[in-house]
């Protein structure tokens, strides 16, 4: 009775709503897109008996996958350990610890790869230090991935026919996943990926972001470069301004990496009007109530402008601009298209 509590509870809020924003573009709206990765990777565990009744689940989290397991481990009655940095936001580290979770602060950012490399740095001292630890490793971790083909199947079962998927990118494992299950049955779907400046992901040096939820100091093993034939890069204040026209053109109250790759979605949908095009809307907007939410604090932080029209081509993606941009990545290796950028210097 137990095991069907906690199996039944998350399900229900597993998949996406699936809601026409206008014309060809539809949005995939989760309450929390995390649990789909977090639930499979735990429940699989559990069965193959990595995951027993006294062993501490540990992972490095600053944003919604923490939350995710702290809401799956709550309903297994399991111990879990957290390790985040100080960009954690009060309201997720107050709901982290309600759910039972316990979660220690890295105060300092390491020389290279920042706070993710320190986090990665503690995670493995207290591994050594517990006698019993089951780590899901989202970044790493192939079962994050695969746990989007429920997802790819809620699409096509709802819409047909899909002819472009866009979303964010932080671990790989949603849009690397998703877009690999639809082109399962065809390959011609086309993948946009919605990354952040400042974000090593896609070429940029690693820098300040002010965007959480999207982007990475670290290369994730879950992201397959090769998979996405656009990448976008939206600054703070362009996602900021999105996530607010979502709601108020849709009623769809979500966080800004929603906003970030809503405003890609719809800028590609208009051009492409015979594109059945689903966007991926990765958790709702309750964290950013007092900010994103807030114009006074927007007003604050310098963001008070609308989202451009469009973005501005970049011949090359290793150079972060101010603003929306975008670079025709063509289902290619990162190393090749860094080379091949190389080149064209070379030649120069």
């Amino acid at each position: 009775m137990v095991e069907n509590a906690y199996l039944e509870s998350t399900e229900a809020v597993l998949l996406p709503r699936i809601i026409r924003l206008g014309g060809n573009l539809y949005g995939a709206a989760f309450t929390l897109m995390k649990l789909v990765p977090a639930r499979h990777i735990l429940l699989k565990a559990e069965r193959s008996g990595l995951l027993g009744p006294d062993t501490v689940v540990v992972e490095t989290t600053s944003g919604t996958f923490g939350l995710a397991l702290a809401m799956q481990t709550a309903l297994m009655r399991r111990r879990l350990l957290l390790v985040s940095d100080p960009v954690m936001d009060a309201a997720l580290l107050r709901r982290l610890t309600d759910l039972g979770a316990r979660v220690e602060i890295c105060a300092e950012p390491a020389e290279v790869g920042g706070y993710q490399e320190a986090r990665l740095a503690r995670l493995a001292g207290i591994r050594a230090e517990l006698p019993d630890t089951f780590c899901p490793e989202q970044y790493e971790n192939p079962d994050n991935p695969a746990s989007y083909a429920v997802v790819a199947e809620h699409l096509e079962r709802t819409l047909g026919t899909i002819d472009c998927l866009v979303g964010p990118i932080g671990s790989g494992g949603s849009m690397c996943g998703t877009v690999g299950a639809l082109r399962a049955g065809r390959p011609e779907v086309l993948a946009i990926g919605v990354d952040t400046p400042h974000s090593v992901l896609f070429g940029h040096p690693d820098g300040p972001r002010e965007l959480r939820g999207l982007g990475n100091s670290l290369l994730p093993g879950n992201l397959d470069h090769s998979a996405f034939d656009e990448v976008h890069w939206c600054t703070a204040g362009e996602a900021y301004a999105a996530t607010r026209l979502l709601h108020r053109a849709h009623a769809l109250f979500q966080g800004p990496t929603s906003g970030a790759a809503y405003q890609v979605a719809r800028w590609w949908a208009d051009r492409n009007p015979d594109a059945r095009v689903v966007v991926m809307l990765p958790d709702e907007g309750y964290r950013y109530q007092d900010t994103v939410y807030d114009d006074d604090w927007l007003a604050a932080g310098g963001h008070t402008m609308p989202p451009p029209p469009g973005p501005v081509a970049v011949a090359d993606p290793t150079r972060p601009t101010d603003r929306w941009s975008m670079h025709p990545w063509n289902r290619r290796g990162l190393a090749e298209v860094l080379d091949a950028r190389a080149g064209e210097e070379a030649v120069r």
